[in-house]
């Protein structure tokens, strides 16, 4: 079983007009026009546009790095023809063969060039040289929601909700056109200027049509299905939701309390134990109770009414899904920017330079990126 648990805690083509330009005006409308979503992205996904020459490369002027991991970093990119700010993924190509995730990589480059929805991140260039792969994406300057969470201790049930509801969206989007996600948490989620959600980083995404069995995710929002090796399918999702829903409403994980190792972390999960606090409104309880369900015939999400369980939820009652989907709500929470090239909200880093060879290194292995 392959395991990949993630870490704690001239011009160029641009991407077609994003769906977030779409104004929709009812409930059966918004149902539609989501499930038109997946011919759209099949098609992109299957017609898997390559990426641009490296010497475009130039066209950017290279800032500031927003952030680091096992791959590479990401460094903050103005383009010197239209101005605007994008966040680069820059990943080592040594790096992803030694851990043998070529596959996940070129999937994540398929699928977020292949994404259209406004509550997820997508692709709007991909380069590749000699040593490294660049994402290019459109900046998100309002920070991780992990960040502002661990200012704020917690939020707001208004705030919570606020956010839950869009990344309720997001994640429907997601498993409509096909997939599975995998890796939710307040590290993977972005605040834009407005103060609107967008889920990023698909590394551990892909198609799915019924189930899959790999293990791969963040420990703490783990599904007990994923930890016992049963084969899981979207539902696994829905579990990881409940648990950042409690997380962003309480300021802690539900499993994680007292910093238990690995394994205790795990039987926890797998026998559902977790204690939800005296704060925590009734309506919200009940949601969580009904999503952290280790039995998936009980689990909202998974049952006959589907994702409707949690999207007509009581808690849910004073949310307008058109507006949310519009973007016509006022954010509870807006991050403080100057400008779309403020990265103020990002921690700080020191520059790293770009070691690239002088010879095309795997080049048969990234052939397709």
């Amino acid at each position: 079983m392959t395991t990949a648990l993630a870490s704690s805690r001239n011009s160029l083509t641009m991407a077609t007009k994003s769906n977030a330009d779409i104004k929709i005006t009812s409930n059966e409308d918004l149902n539609k026009f989501i499930e038109s979503l997946k011919n759209e992205f099949l098609e992109k996904y299957n017609q898997n546009k390559l990426s641009e020459p490296s010497d475009r490369l130039h066209d950017f002027k290279f800032m500031t790095i927003l952030g680091q991991g096992a791959f590479g970093v990401v460094k903050l990119v103005k383009h010197k023809e239209n101005d605007k700010f994008y966040a680069m993924k820059i990943i080592s190509k040594r790096r992803v063969v030694k851990t043998k995730q070529i596959v996940h990589c070129l999937n994540e480059k398929k699928i977020l060039q292949s994404l259209n929805f406004p509550f997820v991140v997508y692709l709007d260039f991909a380069f590749k040289d000699n040593s490294y792969l660049y994402f290019c994406m459109p900046f998100i300057n309002g920070g991780e929601m992990f960040t502002h969470l661990r200012k704020r201790k917690k939020f707001e049930e208004k705030l919570s909700k606020f956010y839950a509801a869009q990344v309720f969206m997001g994640l429907e989007y997601i498993h409509k056109i096909g997939l599975i996600y995998r890796d939710l948490k307040p590290e993977n989620i972005m605040i834009d200027y407005k103060g609107f959600v967008k889920i990023t980083d698909f590394g551990f995404c892909k198609p799915i049509k019924d189930r899959t069995y790999t293990l791969c995710g963040t420990p703490e929002y783990l599904a007990p299905e994923v930890i016992q090796n049963k084969g899981y399918g979207v539902s696994a999702d829905w579990w990881s939701y409940g648990v950042l829903i409690f997380e962003m409403s309480c300021g802690f994980s539900p499993f994680a309390v007292g910093n238990p190792g690995q394994m205790q972390l795990m039987e926890r999960i797998c026998i559902g134990k977790f204690k939800i606090p005296m704060t925590v409104g009734n309506d919200l309880r009940n949601l969580i109770e009904n999503i952290l369900q280790i039995d998936l015939t009980r689990r909202f999400g998974n049952l006959k009414n589907g994702t409707d369980d949690i999207k007509q939820h009581p808690w849910f009652n004073d949310m307008n899904w058109i507006q949310l989907y519009n973007q016509e709500i006022m954010a509870p929470f807006v991050p403080k920017v100057s400008g779309p090239g403020d990265y103020s909200q990002f921690d700080d880093y020191d520059d790293v330079d770009l070691d690239i060879s002088k010879t095309c290194l795997y080049e048969k292995e990234f052939a397709d990126f």
